[in-house]
């Protein structure tokens, strides 16, 4: 095994043949006057597509170094060893609106159904850190997901719920610290041991600045609070991700999957090159960090992205930064099906698209999966539409066969050279951060933006243009039947769940001591003043029942705001 690396998959003597042939099947192909419907095929990235991929487009591709086993080096075919045939993966709906209340019953809904894994969305002023009396939340409180500005809010969403026996995602990012303290604090107060709570914090700060754009604080003030809730997290929680490296909300923003995976990886290095820094070995932690993309409906280029993914990570982990531990190569992720690609014209047609897009994940071996429901352009899902969506993995996994053998794909001349070009692309984007010095000077000089912007302007251009066809939408248009002007949508009456949300945040500022609640917000800010670790803190202000926005508004205090700058 000692000369496996210069091994090549296909001999030459196989190839001279091929070529020949090749060249033959050409001729005739010209001679017998095929056209084809386009004068060139492109994947969404840019990327040409040939009409037929053989041998000869991978020739020089060593089997062991490039695709090699599942659960080995360099996990290109996935991180376990069976994959799917020892644990399908686990099955989240992203769930949460209005009112904690309404969350508890959505979560015991899904339970009830199937849902393996629990996963909260939180409303517009949650994901920026303010309360719901505050006048900027006017108008969005419970709106696009769950009201939670006091630990009293998630205990009532974990209500007749052991957090024991479940994991959470949260998403959340420039408050993800306070959450996870309301978090840990509801499980305490159920009784979990520290080392039974579960679950992820989305915790990418460096995502916001690039793309989803709920950013708080300065870049280099919002990379150390996420990797204060790292540090934090891997020494008291041994079960919880403490962030999930996010590349769907790049995706959404309107980046080609090939910039999504460049931009994920390179923030993905930030974050670790700063746990370095601290003086932490990178084996001590990097088994907990986790990754989070988009799955396109474009379901070859979503597959390669991910194998591309897995074996971009474990080089990175290993070569770049010194892992030695097989865990900490592993680049486990979640996964959601793209919400961009759903259309408000015949909602229904997004039952298919979801169908592919889950599909390529499950092909591309996410270890974890969130299916949209159809009607997620017009509203917030309702029990029925979400139902459909958890029952769309359950049927992909129990009875189409894709979770029956390990990378089903891998080996297919064109999965494998089109792993390879995408992974040759992304590392284009990656060196050219890396020559900027990083993501924090990328982002500041706005440059991962600008890609987006660029990318984003392309997509839309091009359905205008037909060059790209969206069913229903520039291609086969139709008036829409009675049954599509009927879909039942959820509604949120917003000023009612405000009014009761503001009561219940104006009893619960009541119900504390005075004097704890006001010297946890000054020790805070003078811990964030020495540059500490913030966790303890902060931890300490929720049990002294401080609120999110008080929290948030003591760290403003020393850390300010930030506005990016302008891209023209």
């Amino acid at each position: 095994m000692s000369n496996i690396s210069s091994i090549k998959t296909y001999n030459k003597e196989l190839i001279e043949i091929l070529r020949t042939a090749v060249e033959e099947w050409e001729r005739e192909m010209r001679e017998n006057n095929y056209r084809d419907r386009k004068d060139v095929f492109y994947t969404e990235s840019g990327i040409p597509i040939k009409t037929v991929y053989t041998p000869l487009d991978v020739e020089d591709q060593n089997y062991f170094s490039k695709i090699g086993m599942p659960g080995q080096y360099p996990f290109t075919r996935g991180i376990h060893y069976n994959m799917y045939r020892g644990r399908v993966w686990t099955m989240r709906e992203f769930s949460g609106y209005g009112t904690p209340e309404d969350t508890n019953r959505r979560f015991k809904y899904l339970i009830s159904h199937g849902e393996t894994g629990l996963s909260i969305a939180f409303d517009y002023p949650t994901l920026v850190g303010i309360d719901p009396d505050d006048p900027r939340a006017y108008g969005e409180v419970g709106v696009v997901g769950v009201s939670v500005p006091t630990v009293l809010d998630m205990e009532i969403i974990f209500k007749d719920i052991y957090m024991g026996d479940v994991t959470t995602n949260m998403t959340i990012n420039p408050p993800a610290p306070v959450l996870l303290s309301f978090y840990v604090a509801t499980a305490r107060k159920q009784g979990v041991p520290d080392d039974k709570i579960g679950g992820t914090t989305q915790n990418d700060q460096l995502k916001e600045f690039i793309a989803q754009k709920s950013w708080v604080f300065p870049p280099q003030p919002a990379l150390k609070i996420g990797v204060d809730l790292i540090e934090w997290s891997v020494k008291n929680l041994p079960k919880w991700n403490p962030i999930s490296i996010s590349g769907y909300h790049i995706y959404e923003a309107g980046a080609t999957a090939v910039e999504e995976l460049a931009l994920t990886l390179a923030d993905g290095i930030e974050y670790v090159r700063e746990m370095i820094r601290r003086g932490h070995d990178v084996d001590s932690f990097a088994g907990r960090l986790s990754f989070f993309f988009a799955s396109g409906v474009q379901v070859f280029e979503h597959v390669a992205k991910f194998r591309a993914a897995r074996r971009m990570w474990a080089k990175i982990m290993k070569e770049w930064l010194g892992a030695k531990k097989k865990r900490s190569m592993w680049m486990r992720f979640h996964t959601q099906t793209s919400g961009v690609e759903l259309t408000a014209v015949e909602p229904y047609n997004n039952i298919i698209r979801v169908v592919l897009q889950a599909m390529a994940a499950v092909l591309g071996g996410t270890q974890s999966l969130h299916t949209n429901a159809f009607d997620e352009a017009l509203a917030l899902p309702t029990d029925f539409s979400a139902k459909i969506a958890l029952r769309t993995q359950q049927i992909l996994a129990y009875e189409s066969g894709i979770a029956d053998t390990v990378d089903p794909l891998g080996g297919s001349y064109y999965i494998e050279w089109l792993t390879d070009r995408i992974e040759e692309e992304a590392w284009k984007i990656i060196d050219k951060i890396e020559s900027m010095g990083g993501m924090i000077n990328a982002i500041e000089k706005g440059y991962p933006q600008m890609l987006i912007t660029e990318s984003a302007y392309r997509k839309q251009r091009a359905i205008e243009e037909l060059r790209k066809i969206v069913v229903g939408v520039n291609m086969f248009q139709s008036e829409p039947l009675e049954e599509e002007k009927r879909v039942p949508l959820l509604k949120i009456d917003e000023e009612k769940v405000r009014q009761q949300q503001i009561e219940r945040i104006r009893r619960f500022r009541q119900d504390r001591d005075p004097a704890k609640w006001r010297s946890s917000l000054i020790e805070l800010e003078r811990a964030a003043m020495r540059n500490e670790n913030l966790m303890p803190y902060i931890y300490n202000a929720v049990i002294n029942r401080a609120t999110l926005g008080e929290i948030m508004g003591a760290l403003k205090n020393v850390y300010g705001e930030w506005s990016e700058p302008i891209i023209l």
